[in-house]
């Protein structure tokens, strides 16, 4: 229970006022994701071109994971699941924190879209442009948050992507 308080769960926590509808919303959208159909378009790529699109599939997915991992370890005490700041929590903006703002968030979209181009399928295509529109959202509110607890915030929001480095 310790690590619940320290994350910023307490017993008033479903009122919603920290983003806990958020989290639950974004677990059920993965599960989603994982769970979906394969649904492939009309005809499938042939070799030589599969393996370049596996090949991508394979870049994607080792940024995707990276950028989660590294996410979560240059967070550090700062980390947790809520959207809403820890109440003792410092601005991170080295690591991977200067490539992209939400690299976490980041991770997570790269990967979809990775599984979606090895399974060549186009429901996980769209699961994954609902899991970019959902996280690109979450972190809009989480930046609402981060502006009023961290005045410094909106200098690092000018200076650094939000989701996907150099482009967004």
């Amino acid at each position: 229970m310790g690590l619940l308080r320290d994350w910023g769960f307490s017993s008033t926590s479903w009122q919603g006022q920290r983003g806990e509808y958020w989290v639950l919303l974004q677990i059920a959208l993965i599960l989603g994701f994982v769970i979906l159909p394969v649904y492939p378009p009309g005809h499938s790529p042939q070799p030589p071109i599969l393996y370049w699109i596996w090949a991508g599939a394979a870049i994607l997915a080792i940024a995707g994971v990276g950028f989660s991992l590294k996410g979560l370890l240059d967070l550090g005490e700062n980390l947790t699941p809520l959207p809403h700041p820890r109440n003792d929590g410092q601005l991170v903006q080295s690591g991977v924190y200067g490539l992209v703002r939400h690299p976490i968030y980041a991770g997570v979209i790269f990967a979809a879209i990775a599984w979606a181009l090895y399974q060549w399928s186009l429901s996980h295509l769209f699961g994954a442009f609902i899991l970019f529109a959902f996280l690109d959202a979450k972190a809009r509110q989480e930046e609402t948050w981060l502006v009023q607890k961290h005045p410094d915030y909106l200098e690092y929001r000018h200076r650094v992507k939000k989701l996907i480095p150099w482009v967004y």
